[in-house]
């Protein structure tokens, strides 16, 4: 018989490899004093040094976080700016 779910069990021991590079993606656009706050698809890829950005981007379009201007450039939403402001940039 399985045990009730308790916060112990439902916390991950091990942190997903995407949570990591959706962070300094969302880092890296809400942080307008340092870089711009429009990025291309490719831009992104090659700043976090990762083959695949849409793998990153798409999670955080989806989360309300990021805004798609068609297939190429991506722009932090307000909800972005407020959730950096709350919890502070994460390095």
């Amino acid at each position: 018989m399985q045990d009730k779910p308790t916060p112990e069990n439902l916390t991950r021991s091990e942190p997903s490899p995407w949570e990591g590079a959706e962070l300094a993606a969302l880092n890296l656009l809400t942080d307008p004093c340092h870089y711009p706050t429009l990025w291309s698809m490719e831009d992104i890829g090659r700043e976090l040094e990762h083959r695949d950005p849409e793998a990153i981007v798409r999670p955080l379009v989806n989360a309300g976080l990021l805004y798609r201007m068609g297939d190429a450039l991506v722009f932090a939403t307000p909800a972005a700016f407020h959730l950096t402001s709350l919890v502070g940039h994460v390095v």
